[in-house]
């Protein structure tokens, strides 16, 4: 007989969860999660590259699906080697999809249609079409048109899995507006939708003659956060929350040339991650002292970035008459040659802050995924990406349970796609498992 296949151990975890096992039931789940975190977590376990892929389109991953050709073709990640889920009919560039968020069925919910309880995108298209298409067959079960008066390019969630907030492009005006001085006050517009059925809530103008000289805006969790250049922050609601915060308005203490950009941690606890070039700061929302109308922020915890303090240069000058004069100046914060944090996501079901960390090595760039206690910000573990890191170019980089997912483009918008899955010594995997249904 041949070698026998070892099992996957998420997938065996997995079986445990839905009760495929003697004594076990579906309420495990939590636990079997804490035995992947600490397998995860273990000094011994190892990411390795098992494949990597190339498209002409940009690549985009939800939950286990990875989406080509602009969503049209959908490849689970899950195999060791790429399988096609569906692939969509192709069509014209005005229907492509620019964007697109998974949805999956609210628990308890009673819906109208039994496709209603299967996830599905929640798609939005280039000529404003913002669509439901099922995640399993690519079928299009709903849409609605947006608007004519702007061109909307991005969809994100303001309540995760009830409403999403749909963002234009930034409105920079005509070139022979711009020539002539003439300054577009309305920065962007931001249409709020509840998902299931797709309905209106509103349209927020970002105006420039209200919110002054804004960068940019998003709409998370039932507050705007607008955006400036000098790294000024301020967050607003529509129930006047901006009367009752103290400390509403942060600001990153950096000098770069990228903005900071901040949003409201996805794990519920209604703490604001707050991201600069060197730091990653965790805040809280809490009470005032003897007034519970007022909230004010604090500091959670600081995740900093591993560089030298105070890092400065001095350059030699060579005056007329041969003297050398040394100038001393500070780099940017974001400075290539200096380790910088480029993404910060985070791992919902094992509890773990990812945080993308890049250092220009002469002229390449090498990339480091780290995880993080979410309770804490505690290092546990550190993986290197051996592919190497083009700061010019967009990168995208996801953590779901045993994967690791970086997407990047390249010159001539070539897009790759680099997967990395968990490897565990056998020996101490089934350690771990065992200690932990010791401990049941």
């Amino acid at each position: 007989m041949g070698p026998t296949r070892k099992p996957n151990v998420c997938r065996r975890l997995s079986h445990r969860a839905l009760g495929f096992f003697s004594r076990d039931a579906g309420v495990v789940q939590r636990t079997n999660l804490g035995i992947l975190r600490a397998l995860v977590c273990q000094e011994s376990t190892k990411f390795k590259n098992v494949w990597t892929t190339h498209s002409k389109s940009p690549i985009a991953y939800e939950r286990g699906r990875i989406y080509f050709d602009n969503y049209r073709c959908c490849v689970s990640s899950v195999a060791s080697e790429p399988r096609k889920l569906y692939e969509m009919p192709k069509c014209s560039k005005s229907e492509k999809i620019e964007d697109a968020l998974l949805w999956e069925c609210p628990v308890g919910d009673m819906l109208p249609n039994p496709s209603d309880y299967k996830s599905s995108l929640i798609a939005l298209t280039a000529h404003n079409w913002l669509l439901r298409i099922s995640a399993t067959t690519g079928k299009v079960l709903g849409k609605v048109y947006l608007a004519s008066y702007c061109k909307f390019r991005y969809v994100s969630w303001d309540t995760p899995q009830e409403v999403i907030a749909v963002k234009s492009a930034q409105n920079k005006g005509s070139a022979l507006a711009r020539q002539a001085g003439i300054r577009q006050p309305v920065l962007l517009y931001l249409a709020v939708f509840r998902v299931l059925p797709f309905s209106l809530i509103g349209v927020l103008e970002i105006n420039k003659k209200i919110f002054g000289n804004v960068t940019d805006a998003t709409l998370s969790h039932g507050i705007l956060i607008v955006m400036y250049s000098s790294g000024l922050v301020r967050l607003y609601s529509f129930q006047a929350i901006a009367e009752q915060a103290k400390n509403g308005i942060q600001e990153m203490e950096c000098c770069s040339l990228e903005s900071d950009w901040i949003y409201f941690h996805p794990d519920a606890s209604g703490r604001i991650i707050h991201v600069g070039p060197n730091q990653v700061k965790v805040l809280k929302l809490n009470e005032v002292e003897n007034n519970s109308a007022q909230h004010q922020i604090s500091e959670d915890f600081v995740i900093l970035a591993n560089r030298e303090k105070n890092k400065s240069e001095n350059l030699p000058t060579v005056t007329a008459s041969g003297r050398v004069v040394k100038k001393k100046f500070n780099l940017l914060d974001d400075d290539p040659e200096q380790e910088t944090f480029k993404i910060v996501d985070y791992e919902d079901e094992l509890d773990l802050l990812s945080v993308v960390a890049v250092t220009q090595i002469d002229a390449e760039g090498k990339a480091h995924l780290d995880f993080h206690c979410n309770e804490y910000g505690t290092l546990l573990k550190s993986i290197p990406l051996v592919e190497s890191w083009d700061v010019t170019y967009s990168h995208e980089v996801y953590f779901d349970r045993d994967l690791v997912l970086h997407i990047e483009q390249k010159p001539s918008r070539i897009f790759s796609c680099y997967v990395y899955q968990m490897v565990c010594d056998p020996g101490e995997e089934e350690e771990t498992i065992n200690r932990s249904c010791e401990k049941e």
